[in-house]
């Protein structure tokens, strides 16, 4: 072992790490949902960017195994630097020298708008905090995110109006009852990096009406007034496809109210968009089946996301068995 005298004749030092001390090193794991596109996104009338999220029960999860050598931190699929990245940070915050391995796996499919990149970043910076038995409370993740890249702020568990280029919590506005999206995606992919740089100017009138509207949507979560929310989830789809046209937004409204769907909800920075129906609609299958044939008429996919209270939940092992830092 390192710092061992080796004595005469012997012709090997054991080696500097054994199978079984690999073993002991501490292991833990993470997981972060992502959110289907945004409620609501827009600028605020002081200049800020901001979204407003709708968690979804399909995420991101991370297994991180500590190594105390110079090694920093490998991650088994290379197109997920920004994620070891993110660990790398998250142990620095412990104080921990060294690296380790990540594994990362998502249901999330990437560049569509459901927050792949930040669910993964979130995921692996609580599987470094569980491998030592701690929890980072939210302001801690943002802090951290906030050195790899704008985040959807899906650190929190519940539904958040967040300044997304600043990595910042802006405003809680709680849970809602349970509610089903039926996704349908235009295809291809967008890179949020990228959309983000872009500086669109925003005319104060507009800028008032996102204020408005982050009021109104507010109000119905704290209610659980499912149908004013997607009312204000239409209007930001009504003014995100002035600036950004969206070929499926049209014939997916009108198949919304065919249905009498609450609303049309879109991924601003991404390829999908969806109808919310309440997930204890009594016609909630047939609708369901109407919705998903009109996107079939589109000609592209269709998948069901679901948001349901309580989905944005730590891995349970830092959430019951951690210490907060």
């Amino acid at each position: 072992m390192r710092g061992d005298t080796i004595d005469e004749g012997t012709a090997h030092a054991p080696p500097a790490t054994t199978w079984a001390a690999q073993a002991a090193l501490p292991v833990g794991s993470g997981s972060a949902v992502g959110t289907f596109g945004e409620l609501l996104q827009g600028v605020l009338p002081d200049h800020r960017h901001f979204l407003v999220t709708l968690p979804i029960t399909a995420g991101s999860t991370a297994r991180f195994r500590y190594a105390d050598d110079a090694g920093g931190v490998t991650v088994d699929a290379p197109r997920k630097q920004k994620s070891a990245h993110a660990a790398a940070l998250a142990l620095k915050e412990l104080g921990r020298p060294g690296g380790g391995q990540l594994l990362l796996t998502s249901e999330l499919p990437e560049g569509k708008g459901l927050a792949s990149s930040s669910a993964d970043l979130v995921a692996s910076v609580r599987a470094v905090a569980d491998a030592f038995g701690v929890t980072f409370p939210a302001a801690t993740v943002e802090s951290l995110l906030r050195e790899v890249e704008p985040s959807d702020g899906v650190m929190h568990d519940e539904i958040v109006a967040f300044l997304h280029r600043e990595v910042r919590l802006h405003r809680r506005l709680g849970h809602l009852p349970r509610l089903v999206v039926v996704g349908y995606d235009e295809g291809g992919q967008v890179d949020t990096v990228t959309y983000n740089r872009h500086d669109t100017p925003v005319p104060a009138r507009a800028r008032a009406e996102y204020g408005q509207l982050l009021d109104t949507l507010t109000a119905a979560v704290a209610a659980h007034d499912l149908r004013t929310v997607g009312r204000v989830a239409t209007r930001s789809a009504e003014l995100h496809v002035r600036t950004r046209p969206r070929a499926a937004f049209a014939p997916l409204r009108r198949a919304c109210e065919e249905a009498d769907g609450l609303g049309v909800v879109i991924a601003h920075s991404g390829t999908m968009l969806g109808v919310l129906l309440a997930g204890d609609d009594p016609e909630l299958e047939s609708k369901t089946v109407h919705l998903r044939g009109h996107c079939a008429r589109l000609g592209g996919t269709s998948a069901l996301y679901h948001y349901a209270p309580g989905t944005t939940a730590r891995h349970p092992a830092t959430e019951e068995n951690g210490d907060v830092l």
